[in-house]
Protein backbone atom coordinates (compact mmCIF):
# COMPACT_ATOMS: atom_id res chain seq x y z
CA UNK A 1 0.00 0.00 0.00
CA UNK A 2 1.24 3.58 -0.98
CA UNK A 3 2.27 5.71 1.64
CA UNK A 4 0.26 8.72 1.96
CA UNK A 5 2.30 11.64 1.24
CA UNK A 6 2.57 14.41 4.13
CA UNK A 7 1.08 18.11 3.61
CA UNK A 8 1.33 20.31 6.32
CA UNK A 9 4.45 23.04 5.70
CA UNK A 10 5.72 24.07 9.32
CA UNK A 11 7.55 27.33 10.41
CA UNK A 12 9.22 27.65 13.53
CA UNK A 13 8.38 30.64 14.37
CA UNK A 14 11.62 33.02 16.92
CA UNK A 15 9.57 35.21 19.55
CA UNK A 16 13.16 37.12 21.13
CA UNK A 17 12.26 39.84 20.00
CA UNK A 18 10.20 42.06 17.24
CA UNK A 19 12.78 41.86 14.65
CA UNK A 20 13.28 38.02 14.58
CA UNK A 21 9.50 37.55 14.56
CA UNK A 22 9.16 39.69 11.52
CA UNK A 23 11.38 37.33 10.22
CA UNK A 24 9.13 34.08 11.20
CA UNK A 25 6.04 36.28 9.59
CA UNK A 26 7.91 36.44 6.21
CA UNK A 27 9.16 33.06 6.05
CA UNK A 28 5.42 32.01 6.99
CA UNK A 29 4.32 33.58 4.06
CA UNK A 30 6.31 31.26 1.57
CA UNK A 31 5.36 28.65 3.74
CA UNK A 32 1.80 29.47 2.93
CA UNK A 33 2.37 29.91 -0.88
CA UNK A 34 3.10 26.09 -0.81
CA UNK A 35 0.87 24.70 1.69
CA UNK A 36 -1.86 25.68 -0.28
CA UNK A 37 -1.47 23.92 -3.90
CA UNK A 38 -0.48 20.62 -1.30
CA UNK A 39 -3.65 20.66 0.49
CA UNK A 40 -2.05 21.20 3.38
CA UNK A 41 -2.10 23.49 6.17
CA UNK A 42 0.60 26.48 7.27
CA UNK A 43 1.48 25.85 10.77
CA UNK A 44 3.41 28.15 13.34
CA UNK A 45 5.68 26.23 15.78
CA UNK A 46 5.75 28.66 19.12
CA UNK A 47 7.76 27.79 22.34
CA UNK A 48 8.42 29.04 25.71
CA UNK A 49 11.51 31.31 24.53
CA UNK A 50 11.26 34.45 26.66
CA UNK A 51 9.40 36.53 24.43
CA UNK A 52 9.00 40.24 24.14
CA UNK A 53 5.21 39.38 23.76
CA UNK A 54 2.66 36.78 25.09
CA UNK A 55 2.09 33.51 23.80
CA UNK A 56 -1.37 34.84 22.88
CA UNK A 57 -0.59 37.83 20.84
CA UNK A 58 1.56 36.08 19.15
CA UNK A 59 -0.63 33.34 18.22
CA UNK A 60 -3.56 35.93 17.40
CA UNK A 61 -0.33 37.69 14.82
CA UNK A 62 0.49 34.13 13.54
CA UNK A 63 -3.00 33.44 12.21
CA UNK A 64 -3.62 37.11 10.70
CA UNK A 65 -0.32 36.29 8.57
CA UNK A 66 -1.83 33.33 7.44
CA UNK A 67 -1.20 30.31 10.00
CA UNK A 68 -3.61 27.99 9.81
CA UNK A 69 -3.12 26.22 12.76
CA UNK A 70 -0.49 27.00 15.95
CA UNK A 71 1.44 24.49 17.99
CA UNK A 72 2.79 25.75 21.28
CA UNK A 73 5.40 23.55 22.66
CA UNK A 74 5.34 23.59 26.47
CA UNK A 75 8.34 22.90 28.67
CA UNK A 76 10.34 24.77 31.57
CA UNK A 77 13.91 24.04 29.95
CA UNK A 78 12.30 26.04 26.68
CA UNK A 79 12.81 29.19 28.43
CA UNK A 80 16.46 28.91 27.59
CA UNK A 81 17.50 29.94 24.35
CA UNK A 82 19.55 26.77 23.20
CA UNK A 83 19.18 25.55 20.11
CA UNK A 84 20.16 21.92 21.48
CA UNK A 85 17.07 21.72 23.81
CA UNK A 86 14.97 23.54 21.60
CA UNK A 87 16.03 21.28 18.68
CA UNK A 88 15.16 18.14 21.09
CA UNK A 89 11.70 19.31 21.34
CA UNK A 90 10.73 20.06 17.58
CA UNK A 91 12.44 16.85 16.38
CA UNK A 92 9.78 14.70 19.29
CA UNK A 93 6.99 16.96 17.93
CA UNK A 94 8.14 16.14 13.73
CA UNK A 95 8.94 12.46 14.66
CA UNK A 96 5.38 12.12 15.58
CA UNK A 97 3.06 14.59 13.42
CA UNK A 98 5.06 14.31 10.03
CA UNK A 99 5.09 17.43 8.11
CA UNK A 100 5.98 17.99 4.78
CA UNK A 101 8.50 20.33 5.62
CA UNK A 102 9.81 22.45 7.94
CA UNK A 103 11.12 26.50 7.42
CA UNK A 104 13.45 28.01 9.68
CA UNK A 105 14.51 31.56 9.20
CA UNK A 106 18.10 32.07 8.14
CA UNK A 107 19.43 33.62 11.36
CA UNK A 108 22.24 32.11 13.73
CA UNK A 109 19.39 30.25 16.01
CA UNK A 110 17.12 29.44 12.99
CA UNK A 111 20.51 27.29 11.00
CA UNK A 112 21.49 25.49 14.64
CA UNK A 113 18.10 24.51 14.86
CA UNK A 114 17.73 23.17 11.49
CA UNK A 115 20.87 21.27 11.20
CA UNK A 116 20.25 20.09 14.40
CA UNK A 117 16.65 18.54 13.45
CA UNK A 118 17.75 17.59 10.20
CA UNK A 119 20.37 15.23 11.63
CA UNK A 120 17.93 13.51 14.73
CA UNK A 121 15.68 12.98 11.68
CA UNK A 122 18.30 11.41 9.09
CA UNK A 123 16.47 13.41 6.47
CA UNK A 124 17.60 16.20 4.00
CA UNK A 125 18.14 20.38 4.55
CA UNK A 126 17.93 22.79 1.68
CA UNK A 127 19.97 26.33 3.26
CA UNK A 128 19.24 29.55 1.69
CA UNK A 129 16.38 29.47 -0.01
CA UNK A 130 15.08 32.74 -1.53
CA UNK A 131 12.33 30.96 -3.82
CA UNK A 132 9.93 27.92 -3.65
CA UNK A 133 7.64 26.64 -5.99
CA UNK A 134 5.59 23.07 -6.49
CA UNK A 135 6.36 21.23 -9.32
CA UNK A 136 4.97 17.61 -9.54
CA UNK A 137 3.61 17.56 -6.45
CA UNK A 138 7.52 18.02 -5.48
CA UNK A 139 8.97 21.32 -3.42
CA UNK A 140 11.38 22.74 -5.56
CA UNK A 141 14.04 25.60 -3.80
CA UNK A 142 16.12 28.06 -5.12
CA UNK A 143 19.29 29.26 -3.45
CA UNK A 144 22.40 31.34 -4.54
CA UNK A 145 25.20 29.26 -5.15
CA UNK A 146 29.23 30.22 -5.99
CA UNK A 147 28.92 33.43 -4.22
CA UNK A 148 25.53 33.97 -5.25
CA UNK A 149 26.88 34.10 -9.34
CA UNK A 150 23.93 30.89 -10.27
CA UNK A 151 20.64 30.30 -8.97
CA UNK A 152 20.80 26.20 -7.71
CA UNK A 153 17.07 24.61 -8.23
CA UNK A 154 17.15 22.15 -5.45
CA UNK A 155 14.57 19.39 -3.95
CA UNK A 156 14.21 16.57 -1.39
CA UNK A 157 15.09 13.43 -2.63
CA UNK A 158 12.56 11.62 -0.53
CA UNK A 159 9.27 13.65 -0.77
CA UNK A 160 7.58 10.93 1.62
CA UNK A 161 9.16 12.17 4.74
CA UNK A 162 9.97 15.79 6.30
CA UNK A 163 12.34 17.72 4.81
CA UNK A 164 14.43 20.74 6.10
CA UNK A 165 14.73 24.09 5.01
CA UNK A 166 16.61 27.54 5.95
CA UNK A 167 14.90 30.50 4.08
CA UNK A 168 16.04 34.17 3.31
CA UNK A 169 13.64 36.33 5.78
CA UNK A 170 14.14 39.48 3.23
CA UNK A 171 13.06 37.60 -0.01
CA UNK A 172 9.79 37.38 1.24
CA UNK A 173 7.04 39.36 3.11
CA UNK A 174 4.32 38.72 5.64
CA UNK A 175 0.28 38.81 4.15
CA UNK A 176 -2.63 39.91 5.46
CA UNK A 177 -4.21 36.47 5.12
CA UNK A 178 -6.10 34.87 8.39
CA UNK A 179 -5.47 31.07 8.58
CA UNK A 180 -8.39 28.99 8.89
CA UNK A 181 -9.41 27.60 11.72
CA UNK A 182 -6.69 29.63 12.79
CA UNK A 183 -6.55 27.76 16.83
CA UNK A 184 -3.96 27.41 19.08
CA UNK A 185 -2.99 23.79 20.21
CA UNK A 186 -0.78 23.47 23.18
CA UNK A 187 1.61 20.48 23.27
CA UNK A 188 3.43 19.12 26.26
CA UNK A 189 6.72 17.73 25.18
CA UNK A 190 8.26 15.42 27.59
CA UNK A 191 11.80 13.86 28.61
CA UNK A 192 13.79 16.87 27.39
CA UNK A 193 17.36 15.95 28.42
CA UNK A 194 19.36 19.15 29.01
CA UNK A 195 23.25 18.15 28.87
CA UNK A 196 24.97 19.04 31.48
CA UNK A 197 28.20 19.54 28.86
CA UNK A 198 27.05 22.83 27.91
CA UNK A 199 26.26 25.93 29.74
CA UNK A 200 24.97 28.84 28.82
CA UNK A 201 26.81 31.68 29.80
CA UNK A 202 25.14 35.00 29.45
CA UNK A 203 21.97 36.19 27.19
CA UNK A 204 21.04 39.53 26.50
CA UNK A 205 18.47 41.81 24.55
CA UNK A 206 19.08 43.12 21.32
CA UNK A 207 19.19 47.12 21.75
CA UNK A 208 16.02 48.95 21.13
CA UNK A 209 17.69 51.99 19.36
CA UNK A 210 19.43 49.41 16.33
CA UNK A 211 20.17 52.20 13.38
CA UNK A 212 18.23 50.73 10.28
CA UNK A 213 20.26 50.25 7.35
CA UNK A 214 17.23 50.96 5.18
CA UNK A 215 16.94 54.03 6.72
CA UNK A 216 20.06 55.97 6.26
CA UNK A 217 21.35 58.69 4.02
CA UNK A 218 24.89 57.28 3.31
CA UNK A 219 25.59 53.04 2.86
CA UNK A 220 29.23 51.87 2.15
CA UNK A 221 28.81 48.08 0.56
CA UNK A 222 32.04 45.78 0.81
CA UNK A 223 31.58 42.77 -1.83
CA UNK A 224 33.94 39.73 -2.60
CA UNK A 225 36.91 42.19 -3.91
CA UNK A 226 38.38 43.20 0.04
CA UNK A 227 39.57 40.05 0.31
CA UNK A 228 39.41 39.18 3.79
CA UNK A 229 37.70 40.36 6.88
CA UNK A 230 40.97 42.64 7.88
CA UNK A 231 39.85 43.78 3.77
CA UNK A 232 36.10 44.62 5.33
CA UNK A 233 36.76 46.61 7.85
CA UNK A 234 38.67 49.50 5.66
CA UNK A 235 34.55 49.72 4.54
CA UNK A 236 33.56 50.23 8.24
CA UNK A 237 36.23 52.70 8.67
CA UNK A 238 34.87 54.69 6.03
CA UNK A 239 31.38 54.32 6.58
CA UNK A 240 31.89 55.38 10.29
CA UNK A 241 34.05 58.64 8.97
CA UNK A 242 30.84 59.52 6.81
CA UNK A 243 28.28 58.84 9.29
CA UNK A 244 26.95 55.99 7.24
CA UNK A 245 26.01 52.20 7.29
CA UNK A 246 28.03 49.34 6.59
CA UNK A 247 26.17 46.88 3.34
CA UNK A 248 27.22 43.71 2.20
CA UNK A 249 27.04 41.76 -1.12
CA UNK A 250 26.45 37.91 -0.49
CA UNK A 251 30.36 36.26 -0.07
CA UNK A 252 31.33 38.60 2.66
CA UNK A 253 28.00 37.11 4.88
CA UNK A 254 29.11 33.15 4.05
CA UNK A 255 32.52 34.47 4.95
CA UNK A 256 31.31 35.93 8.05
CA UNK A 257 32.70 38.67 7.82
CA UNK A 258 29.17 40.86 8.51
CA UNK A 259 25.82 40.41 10.38
CA UNK A 260 23.47 38.44 7.85
CA UNK A 261 21.40 42.08 8.89
CA UNK A 262 23.46 43.67 6.45
CA UNK A 263 22.63 41.67 3.14
CA UNK A 264 21.66 44.02 0.21
CA UNK A 265 19.68 42.62 -2.66
CA UNK A 266 17.48 40.06 -4.16
CA UNK A 267 17.81 38.20 -0.97
CA UNK A 268 18.32 41.04 1.41
CA UNK A 269 17.29 44.62 1.98
CA UNK A 270 16.87 47.53 -0.22
CA UNK A 271 17.80 50.61 0.52
CA UNK A 272 17.83 54.43 -1.16
CA UNK A 273 20.81 56.19 0.25
CA UNK A 274 21.58 59.68 -1.26
CA UNK A 275 24.74 58.42 -1.47
CA UNK A 276 25.89 54.74 -1.80
CA UNK A 277 29.56 54.05 -2.34
CA UNK A 278 30.40 49.82 -3.53
CA UNK A 279 33.67 48.55 -2.88
CA UNK A 280 35.24 45.39 -4.16
CA UNK A 281 31.72 44.38 -5.36
CA UNK A 282 31.06 42.84 -8.73
CA UNK A 283 28.01 44.33 -9.49
CA UNK A 284 25.74 40.87 -9.71
CA UNK A 285 22.10 41.56 -10.94
CA UNK A 286 21.17 39.69 -7.47
CA UNK A 287 22.86 42.87 -5.69
CA UNK A 288 22.25 45.46 -8.03
CA UNK A 289 18.55 44.73 -7.86
CA UNK A 290 18.89 46.33 -4.01
CA UNK A 291 20.56 49.44 -4.47
CA UNK A 292 19.25 50.66 -7.62
CA UNK A 293 17.04 53.41 -6.21
CA UNK A 294 20.21 55.10 -4.69
CA UNK A 295 20.75 58.74 -5.87
CA UNK A 296 24.16 58.53 -6.41
CA UNK A 297 25.98 55.74 -6.59
CA UNK A 298 30.11 55.40 -6.67
CA UNK A 299 31.66 52.39 -7.21
CA UNK A 300 35.26 51.46 -6.44
CA UNK A 301 36.87 48.10 -8.22
CA UNK A 302 40.07 47.52 -9.23
CA UNK A 303 38.41 46.06 -12.56
CA UNK A 304 38.08 48.17 -15.25
CA UNK A 305 35.35 45.91 -17.36
CA UNK A 306 33.67 44.80 -13.72
CA UNK A 307 29.68 45.75 -14.74
CA UNK A 308 29.24 47.33 -11.27
CA UNK A 309 30.41 50.31 -13.09
CA UNK A 310 27.66 50.26 -15.75
CA UNK A 311 24.74 51.35 -12.82
CA UNK A 312 27.27 53.58 -11.02
CA UNK A 313 26.90 57.58 -11.95
CA UNK A 314 30.91 57.42 -10.32
CA UNK A 315 33.39 55.19 -11.36
CA UNK A 316 36.82 54.44 -9.50
CA UNK A 317 39.48 52.21 -10.87
CA UNK A 318 41.73 51.53 -7.93
CA UNK A 319 42.72 49.19 -5.58
CA UNK A 320 40.19 49.59 -2.78
CA UNK A 321 42.78 48.18 0.14
CA UNK A 322 44.97 51.03 -1.16
CA UNK A 323 42.29 54.15 -1.94
CA UNK A 324 40.19 53.35 0.91
CA UNK A 325 42.78 54.27 4.19
CA UNK A 326 43.61 58.06 1.84
CA UNK A 327 39.93 58.14 1.36
CA UNK A 328 39.09 57.66 5.08
CA UNK A 329 41.69 60.08 6.33
CA UNK A 330 40.81 62.49 4.31
CA UNK A 331 36.80 62.67 5.08
CA UNK A 332 37.90 62.43 8.38
CA UNK A 333 40.16 65.67 8.23
CA UNK A 334 37.12 67.34 6.47
CA UNK A 335 34.61 66.30 9.33
CA UNK A 336 36.91 68.04 11.64
CA UNK A 337 37.16 70.79 10.11
CA UNK A 338 33.81 71.23 9.96
CA UNK A 339 33.13 70.71 13.44
CA UNK A 340 36.44 73.12 13.98
CA UNK A 341 34.09 75.97 11.88
CA UNK A 342 31.18 75.55 13.71
CA UNK A 343 32.60 75.22 17.08
CA UNK A 344 34.19 78.97 16.20
CA UNK A 345 31.43 80.54 14.73
CA UNK A 346 29.16 79.01 18.59
CA UNK A 347 31.99 79.97 21.02
CA UNK A 348 31.84 83.59 19.12
CA UNK A 349 28.13 83.83 19.50
CA UNK A 350 28.17 81.66 22.70
CA UNK A 351 25.60 78.89 21.60
CA UNK A 352 25.83 75.44 21.02
CA UNK A 353 23.16 75.42 18.33
CA UNK A 354 24.92 73.90 15.28
CA UNK A 355 27.22 71.76 17.18
CA UNK A 356 26.04 69.41 19.48
CA UNK A 357 23.78 67.62 16.86
CA UNK A 358 27.47 67.16 14.78
CA UNK A 359 29.30 65.70 17.72
CA UNK A 360 26.59 63.23 18.63
CA UNK A 361 26.11 62.02 14.85
CA UNK A 362 30.33 61.23 14.94
CA UNK A 363 29.57 59.20 18.25
CA UNK A 364 26.91 57.49 17.08
CA UNK A 365 28.75 56.97 13.62
CA UNK A 366 31.42 55.07 15.66
CA UNK A 367 29.53 53.43 17.99
CA UNK A 368 30.82 54.98 20.53
CA UNK A 369 28.48 55.61 24.06
CA UNK A 370 28.91 58.92 26.16
CA UNK A 371 30.92 57.29 28.28
CA UNK A 372 33.00 56.41 25.59
CA UNK A 373 33.34 60.25 24.40
CA UNK A 374 34.19 61.61 27.71
CA UNK A 375 37.00 59.44 28.27
CA UNK A 376 38.48 59.92 24.56
CA UNK A 377 38.36 63.68 25.28
CA UNK A 378 39.23 64.13 29.32
CA UNK A 379 35.55 65.29 30.24
CA UNK A 380 32.15 63.72 31.94
CA UNK A 381 30.14 62.11 30.52
CA UNK A 382 27.06 64.96 31.93
CA UNK A 383 29.50 67.50 29.98
CA UNK A 384 29.16 65.77 26.85
CA UNK A 385 25.24 65.44 27.23
CA UNK A 386 25.16 69.22 27.94
CA UNK A 387 27.45 69.63 24.73
CA UNK A 388 25.09 67.22 22.23
CA UNK A 389 21.62 68.52 23.57
CA UNK A 390 23.44 72.46 23.21
CA UNK A 391 23.30 73.75 26.71
CA UNK A 392 27.53 74.31 26.63
CA UNK A 393 30.16 74.74 24.04
CA UNK A 394 33.01 72.93 24.63
CA UNK A 395 36.97 74.52 24.72
CA UNK A 396 39.24 74.42 22.03
CA UNK A 397 40.67 71.30 24.07
CA UNK A 398 37.83 68.93 23.12
CA UNK A 399 38.31 69.67 19.89
CA UNK A 400 42.20 68.50 19.97
CA UNK A 401 41.53 65.28 21.96
CA UNK A 402 38.60 64.46 19.74
CA UNK A 403 40.74 64.25 16.60
CA UNK A 404 43.27 62.34 18.30
CA UNK A 405 40.87 59.59 19.59
CA UNK A 406 39.58 59.78 15.70
CA UNK A 407 43.63 59.63 14.81
CA UNK A 408 43.46 63.02 12.83
CA UNK A 409 46.69 64.99 13.11
CA UNK A 410 44.86 68.52 13.73
CA UNK A 411 47.94 70.12 11.92
CA UNK A 412 46.17 68.90 8.84
CA UNK A 413 43.02 70.23 9.72
CA UNK A 414 43.69 73.40 11.94
CA UNK A 415 44.10 77.02 9.84
CA UNK A 416 47.52 77.84 10.68
CA UNK A 417 45.80 81.21 12.54
CA UNK A 418 44.15 79.21 14.65
CA UNK A 419 47.53 76.82 15.73
CA UNK A 420 48.74 80.58 16.36
CA UNK A 421 45.77 81.35 18.62
CA UNK A 422 46.50 78.10 20.76
CA UNK A 423 49.65 78.86 21.18
CA UNK A 424 49.35 82.20 22.29
CA UNK A 425 46.46 81.00 24.82
CA UNK A 426 49.04 78.70 26.14
CA UNK A 427 52.15 81.23 26.31
CA UNK A 428 49.64 84.08 27.94
CA UNK A 429 48.58 81.51 30.51
CA UNK A 430 51.89 80.50 30.99
CA UNK A 431 53.57 83.96 31.57
CA UNK A 432 50.21 84.95 33.30
CA UNK A 433 50.96 82.15 36.13
CA UNK A 434 54.96 82.71 36.31
CA UNK A 435 54.15 86.62 37.16
CA UNK A 436 52.42 85.67 40.47
CA UNK A 437 53.53 85.52 43.88
CA UNK A 438 52.04 82.37 44.39
CA UNK A 439 53.47 80.05 41.03
CA UNK A 440 57.28 79.45 40.51
CA UNK A 441 57.80 78.00 37.23
CA UNK A 442 60.16 75.13 37.07
CA UNK A 443 60.32 75.16 33.42
CA UNK A 444 61.19 78.44 32.11
CA UNK A 445 60.82 79.37 28.25
CA UNK A 446 58.49 76.61 27.75
CA UNK A 447 55.20 78.24 27.20
CA UNK A 448 55.11 77.35 24.16
CA UNK A 449 55.98 73.39 24.83
CA UNK A 450 53.52 70.33 25.63
CA UNK A 451 55.17 69.51 29.28
CA UNK A 452 55.38 72.43 31.78
CA UNK A 453 56.29 72.55 35.78
CA UNK A 454 55.23 75.49 38.24
CA UNK A 455 55.42 74.75 42.42
CA UNK A 456 52.30 76.73 43.99
CA UNK A 457 52.38 78.37 47.39
CA UNK A 458 49.06 78.49 49.37
CA UNK A 459 49.19 80.64 52.52
CA UNK A 460 47.58 78.93 55.65
CA UNK A 461 43.99 78.69 55.73
CA UNK A 462 43.91 80.34 52.32
CA UNK A 463 41.72 79.55 49.55
CA UNK A 464 44.42 79.10 46.22
CA UNK A 465 43.46 81.90 43.47
CA UNK A 466 44.10 80.64 39.95
CA UNK A 467 45.73 82.45 37.53
CA UNK A 468 44.08 81.30 33.86
CA UNK A 469 43.16 77.79 34.84
CA UNK A 470 41.12 76.89 32.07
CA UNK A 471 43.50 75.81 29.56
CA UNK A 472 43.06 72.61 27.70
CA UNK A 473 45.41 69.55 29.37
CA UNK A 474 46.60 67.12 32.02
CA UNK A 475 47.14 68.19 35.22
CA UNK A 476 48.83 66.61 37.87
CA UNK A 477 49.52 67.40 41.78
CA UNK A 478 52.12 66.16 44.30
CA UNK A 479 51.46 67.45 47.45
CA UNK A 480 55.10 68.26 48.94
CA UNK A 481 54.41 70.09 51.66
CA UNK A 482 50.97 71.02 53.87
CA UNK A 483 47.42 69.70 53.66
CA UNK A 484 45.60 70.49 50.99
CA UNK A 485 41.71 70.21 49.84
CA UNK A 486 41.31 70.17 46.36
CA UNK A 487 37.49 70.60 44.95
CA UNK A 488 36.99 68.85 41.55
CA UNK A 489 33.81 69.47 39.75
CA UNK A 490 31.91 70.03 43.08
CA UNK A 491 33.29 66.59 44.77
CA UNK A 492 35.92 67.52 47.87
CA UNK A 493 39.37 65.54 48.38
CA UNK A 494 42.11 65.74 50.87
CA UNK A 495 45.56 65.53 49.92
CA UNK A 496 48.21 65.33 52.56
CA UNK A 497 52.36 65.21 52.10
CA UNK A 498 53.15 62.80 49.49
CA UNK A 499 50.13 62.55 48.13
CA UNK A 500 49.00 63.08 44.45
CA UNK A 501 46.07 63.29 42.14
CA UNK A 502 45.82 63.64 38.15
CA UNK A 503 43.20 64.96 36.43
CA UNK A 504 41.76 66.64 33.28
CA UNK A 505 42.66 70.83 33.52
CA UNK A 506 39.63 72.32 32.29
CA UNK A 507 37.05 70.53 34.96
CA UNK A 508 36.39 73.14 37.38
CA UNK A 509 38.53 73.28 40.21
CA UNK A 510 39.88 74.72 43.16
CA UNK A 511 42.54 74.32 45.68
CA UNK A 512 42.98 75.68 49.79
CA UNK A 513 45.17 74.79 52.75
CA UNK A 514 43.74 73.37 55.17
CA UNK A 515 46.31 73.46 57.82
CA UNK A 516 48.48 76.24 59.59
CA UNK A 517 52.07 76.03 57.84
CA UNK A 518 51.94 77.03 54.12
CA UNK A 519 51.25 73.85 51.87
CA UNK A 520 53.44 73.75 48.99
CA UNK A 521 52.63 71.80 45.34
CA UNK A 522 54.25 70.62 42.75
CA UNK A 523 52.06 70.81 39.28
CA UNK A 524 52.90 69.18 36.16
CA UNK A 525 51.07 69.99 33.12
CA UNK A 526 50.41 68.48 29.91
CA UNK A 527 48.86 70.31 26.92
CA UNK A 528 48.07 68.37 23.43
Amino acid sequence: MKQDLPKDIWVYTDLRNQRLFRFSLNVLSAARSLAAPLSGRTVAVLSQTPSFLSIENAVQECVSKGADLVYGLENPLLLSPRSDIHAQALTWVIRSRAPRAVFFALTDLGREIAAACARACNVGLIADCVEFRIENGRIIALCPSWGGGIMAELTFSDQTVTGFATVQPHAFQAVDIRGTPGVLQRIPVDHLNATEKLTLLSSSSETSDRRKLEDSEIVVVGGAGLGNADGFSLVRNLSASLGGQVGSTRPPVINHWVDEERLIGQTGKTVRPELLISVGTSGAVQYTAGIMESKTIVAINRDPDSPIFHVADVGIVADAKMLLPLLTARIKQEVMRDIADVLSEDRAERTGNALGGKVRKLREAHNWTIEDLATHTGHTPEFIQQVEINEVVPPVSFLLRLSKALGVDPGTFLRDEEKAAIQDQRAQAFIKRTKNYHYQTLTPGAENQHLRGFMITIEPRQAHKPVAYKHEGEEFIYVMEGDLELTLDNKVKHLKTGESIHYNSEIPHKLKNLGDEITRCLVMLYTP
